[in-house]
């Protein structure tokens, strides 16, 4: 059974080979994207074990995508074809000052994802049962899936990792602030930014956010603040963790890589100073390369970083 067991939506990407707006691209790169799968790969790559649920469309956007989360050694055994609905599909647009996105996404294969998605006994045997909240506003069947999953994780004592990953453009208007609060507080990990902090606590200060979470029983709690760095806390300590240098090429993406370091730092039985290093040097490496995942280090080179080890490359 994999460590970490992660649902959720993975699309295919269109990424520009050129930056500016897209009326005037004329080339791109076929890439993939989804929060829940770009932790597991880099939980992998990190020399961890994970697994991916989800629905594809049986298309051929949909076996591109599988075969590229495979191929990095994510289990995919409960991904399920869905010959009636579409793989989602993203298109990305770079520029000097942003990335933006576009989601073609609504009525896909994964939005139909729904409690017979899980298999009680492999949610059962893993360590750490990772949920964003993109996954509950994507319909309801898929609000239902993310509850279902979390009621079995505690039903199992396997402990429930949640970052909010707020996404306003799926929530159309609508407020779900309340349903992510839900998952939020039942995680004994809790992942998030100081802005999704700010929308779901009404405050983004580290100490207020760390003394909220810990009475609902937060155990690990990662406040990240982006090119700042993270504030990371366990039961008993709450440190500042700056930080780590790099050349960003393309941001998205960077705050599933930092679960991942955090993750694996708690799988390791690391300090929790450590586990924010190690998710604070995934996190800027991931944003060194285009593409969500291309960018996600092995275990060797965050371990370099991490220890300040120097490597000879010439």
């Amino acid at each position: 059974m994999p460590e970490v067991v992660t649902m959720g939506e993975t699309m295919a990407v269109m990424a520009p080979t050129e930056p500016g707006p897209l009326r005037y691209v004329a080339s791109y790169r076929l890439r993939m994207a989804g929060a829940e799968s770009n932790l597991a790969v880099g939980l992998c790559k990190l020399g961890h074990t994970a697994g991916w649920i989800s629905r594809l469309g049986d298309d051929e956007m949909g076996r591109f995508v599988l075969n590229a989360v495979r191929a990095e050694g994510v289990d995919t055994r409960f991904v399920r074809w869905d010959d009636a609905h579409r793989t989602g599909l993203m298109l990305k647009e770079m520029g000097a000052r942003e990335t933006r996105v576009y989601y073609y996404r609504e009525n896909s294969a994964a939005s139909r994802l729904d409690e017979d998605a899980l298999d009680e006994k492999y949610l059962k045997g893993a360590s750490v049962l990772h949920l964003t909240g993109i996954t509950p506003v994507l319909s309801e069947s898929c609000a239902r899936a993310a509850d279902r999953a979390a009621q079995l994780a505690e039903k199992h004592g396997v402990p429930l990792s949640f970052d909010p990953n707020i996404r306003k453009k799926l929530w159309q208007g609508r407020d779900y602030r309340e349903r992510l609060r839900r998952l939020l507080f039942s995680a004994r990990i809790a992942l998030l930014g100081v802005q999704e902090a700010e929308e779901l606590l009404g405050t983004g200060e580290p100490e207020a956010v760390v003394r909220l979470l810990r009475e609902k029983g937060a155990e690990w709690i990662a406040l990240k603040n982006g090119a700042e760095g993270a504030w990371v806390a366990d039961r008993n300590t709450l440190e500042k963790i700056s930080p780590f240098p790099c050349r960003a090429v393309d941001p998205i993406g960077a705050g599933d890589a930092f679960n991942a370091g955090f993750l694996a730092g708690i799988l390791e039985g690391r300090s929790v100073a450590d586990c924010g290093r190690m998710g604070c040097i995934a996190g800027a490496m991931a944003t060194e390369t285009p593409g969500d995942v291309e960018g996600l280090p092995s275990r060797w080179q965050l371990l370099m970083h991490l220890e300040n080890r120097q490597e000879t490359f010439r």
